[in-house]
């Protein structure tokens, strides 16, 4: 039965419809409820019928008392017996079968479950943000909203409906009963029940705020030590760990400042709500013992009245408790809403179609961008890049080289003009399929916390040892990991290369992502700076497989090392996101123009040397 119980809310589905922005908490909450509006259902009537056997069972104590004032032991059992017995199969019986119902529902149903499926469907649209979305935050404060939101979201509620409902259902039941039995009794109750309503209204909405405060300096603390961990490296080379301490502890010290303030206001809560529970209290036990003493009600009522009231207040302290961890929550789940419900940033058009890529045609028409600048990085520019072509974009840093990439790779859209790819503008193709036909060798190579197989095998899933090991000698990598072991003792292509390939050199993480392009096998060809973090021998033996890789491709190159793009058919040289020159390395060293200015700031080096030259490809001099 738990296992059955279990499978009733799959927690990998995929969302019919992203999480709604802009509609506010409710319907936010709605959206994943209604995922589980079954469970939540049966949990709602469970919460019901545990509220009121519970009630039954003061009043079954004074009912007790009251049979053994009327009866003698004699005739006692032979009198009652089924009434005894009745109550016996309440309090053995229906109350044990609907706590474990309850408890069946709210932990083997709906807990895991849709805690994770709530993580599940986050993610799943998060990931699927744009590029900007992620540089303009924490990694680990986008990570902490997404793993908080989901048990939040449940915690919240559930706790409503076993504890606020509860106290709804006990209290009305419990009035009801007095009602019928002694009237007068209701009276402190009543009394009691305005004034709690009215103690929450002041109290909520103050702990809600305070609440979303705290889970947001959480969030941005969370985002500090992440930085700092994921940026470790950095923070030893400069020997800043002092310097990260008072990031981290400004963090922490501001986090502590706001939780005080929302556990103050929690501690002022509780001591109103213990006072008011006590008066309560009071008031009824010596109501109760007057109408005893004037013989308005008999010791049986007195009986269970005590107790029934003394169930209120722990519940009602209990549904406090509840309260303040809901609001707790229902702060993380407004904080997790700021990331999770924002629309998807440069989204799919809803007419986008697949690209299909024919030839390999690249056309930049008259595009203009500038990250919403008024001055532009790109302007007005025109680039016709023929099918199998090789072409180099040169120049210096900022001149708008690694943003033609980002457009081309549709991470942003042009402000103006468009950019077609064998006749398709790529506007109005779906992102994935774009980015499937263009495969990428970066200047900031970062590889998965994987084994180096599945690195590789990250540009085609589906291929096979063979093809992965193969990959890997074309890229001249495969020497090199045979002769790899990690920390638990994994070895070669088993072997784990730490967060962002932290366990291999820059160059042998080039060499792995280049062999992850080359399994990819796309039509299009980016390398940007892809030779950078090698040795000049290296770079040797990459140049020649990336002859054989670039052949029958259409490849745009970005290098500030000229060396390693002379033998392309074309260099293109922008300054200050305009085109100011093209054609090929030699046609652009007899213009003596902008390409032979930076080639001879950097002839000084080993391009001098014929021998090196010669080993490279390029001409010398």
């Amino acid at each position: 039965m738990l296992r059955w119980a279990e499978t009733l809310i799959p927690p990998t589905v995929p969302p019919e419809a992203p999480p709604p922005s802009g509609a506010g908490l409710i319907a936010f909450y709605w959206h994943f409820v209604r995922q589980a509006r079954g469970p939540f259902a049966a949990l709602f009537a469970a919460a019901f019928t545990v509220a009121l056997l519970d009630t039954l069972i003061p009043l079954f104590m004074g009912r007790v008392v009251t049979l053994l004032a009327r009866h003698d032991t004699a005739t006692l059992f032979a009198a009652v017996w089924p009434e005894l017995l009745g109550m016996a199969a309440v309090l053995m019986l229906l109350r044990p079968a609907a706590l474990v119902t309850q408890g069946l529902l709210a932990n083997q149903v709906i807990a895991a479950n849709l805690t994770n499926r709530i993580r599940w469907q986050s993610h799943w649209h998060v990931v699927r943000q744009g590029w900007s979305f992620f540089q303009n935050d924490f990694a680990g404060r986008i990570a902490t909203r997404v793993m908080q939101t989901g048990p939040s979201l449940r915690e919240s509620v559930v706790a409503s409906l076993q504890a606020v409902w509860y106290l709804i259902v006990y209290g009305a039941v419990s009035i009801i009963a007095l009602l019928a039995l002694a009237p007068m009794l209701v009276a402190p109750i009543l009394v009691w029940f305005v004034a709690y309503i009215l103690l929450l209204r002041a109290f909520v909405p103050r702990l809600r705020d305070r609440a979303k405060a705290t889970s947001e300096a959480r969030s941005a603390l969370t985002g500090r030590i992440v930085d700092t961990y994921a940026n470790i490296l950095t923070v030893k080379l400069f020997a800043r760990a002092r310097d990260q301490d008072g990031f981290v502890r400004d963090g922490i010290d501001r986090h502590t400042g706001i939780f005080h303030r929302q556990l103050r206001l929690i501690t002022l809560f509780g001591l109103c709500l213990s006072l008011l529970s006590a008066s309560m209290v009071t008031a009824t036990a010596a109501l109760s013992i007057w109408l005893w003493t004037k013989g308005g009600v008999e010791p049986g009522m007195v009986a269970a009245v005590l107790p029934l009231t003394w169930q209120l207040l722990r519940t009602a302290g209990w549904v406090a408790d509840s309260v303040t961890s809901i609001f707790e929550n229902v702060g993380t789940v407004q904080e997790g809403m700021e990331t999770i419900a924002k629309p998807l940033r440069d989204a799919d058009r809803e007419d986008a179609t697949p690209l299909v890529v024919t030839e390999g045609g690249i056309r930049y028409e008259h595009v203009s961008f500038g990250y919403g600048a008024a001055r532009g990085v790109i302007r007005d520019l025109v680039l016709d890049i023929r099918p199998g072509e090789r072409i180099a974009l040169v120049g210096h840093s900022g001149a708008g080289k690694s943003t033609l990439i980002n457009l081309l790779l549709g991470f942003f859209q042009p402000e103006a003009g468009r950019i077609v790819i064998d006749g398709q503008d790529i506007a109005g193709v779906t992102q994935e399929s774009l980015r499937q036909q263009v495969a990428v060798v970066t200047q900031d190579t970062s590889l998965l916390h994987r084994s180096i197989r599945d690195n590789i095998r990250f540009g085609r899933p589906d291929a096979t040892e063979e093809e992965v090991i193969e990959a890997a000698r074309q890229a001249a990598a495969h020497d090199f990991i045979l002769n790899l072991s990690d920390w638990e003792g994994r070895t070669g292509y088993d072997s784990r290369v730490g967060e962002r390939g932290v366990k291999l050199s820059g160059g042998q993480r080039q060499r792995v992502a280049i062999a992850r392009v080359i399994l990819k096998g796309a039509p299009i060809l980016v390398l940007d700076e892809a030779t950078s973090a090698l040795d000049s021998e290296s770079e040797a033996v990459i140049q020649e497989q990336l002859e054989t890789l670039m052949a029958g491709r259409t490849v745009i190159a970005v290098a500030h090392r000229l060396s390693t793009i002379a033998r392309m058919d074309r260099l293109v040289v922008m300054e200050e996101g305009r085109i100011v020159e093209q054609g090929s390395h030699a046609a652009l060293l007899a213009a003596d123009g902008a390409y032979a200015r930076m080639w001879n700031r950097q002839s000084g080096g080993f391009i001098d040397d014929p021998a090196q030259a010669g080993r490279l490809g390029y001409p010398a001099g």
